[in-house]
């Protein structure tokens, strides 16, 4: 697949997931939908409190995903305007994983720029943790769950 400059919530992208015991490279759209005690609001991008009764069914193996990228941004809570902060793993950018679970799911969705459809979409979002050393003076609330090496691909 051609690289692509950044990839945004509700498009779609590359993921890696199980099927039928082997890896298998599919298309999926960023972003969990909002709970329904929400609204319809902004997808969900990341996996932060997995004690919510919201992600309880989408946690189990089955539904792990890896989300290959090479570097990833937090937003610096700069004013007026928030500033984009890219991290990788060194100037190169050799290619990694966010650890990730998705899900299918039936409804309108699609980027606000193009005309949103309904169908079945295959839906993905990323599993954070507390930032770290490097990440967290930038966003202390979370990171992404980095995975680098084969072993942590495959666990």
């Amino acid at each position: 697949m051609p690289p692509s400059p950044a990839i945004f919530p509700d498009q779609m992208a590359p993921i890696v997931r199980l099927a039928d015991g082997e890896r298998e490279l599919a298309m999926m759209r960023w972003g969990f939908p909002s709970p329904v005690s929400k609204g319809p609001q902004h997808p969900v991008t990341n996996v932060r409190n997995v004690r919510s009764p919201y992600w309880r069914s989408w946690l189990k193996p089955e539904q792990c995903c890896l989300v290959p990228v090479s570097s990833f941004n937090e937003y610096a809570d700069t004013k007026p305007c928030k500033t984009p902060v890219w991290f990788a793993l060194d100037e190169d950018r050799p290619l990694f994983a966010l650890a990730g679970i998705w899900r299918p799911w039936t409804g309108v969705r699609g980027p606000k720029r193009d005309e949103p459809v309904e169908e079945k979409h295959r839906l993905y979002a990323f599993r954070t943790t507390k930032g770290n050393g490097i990440v967290g003076p930038v966003h202390p609330k979370a990171m992404p769950v980095l995975l680098t090496t084969p072993e942590e691909w495959r666990t």
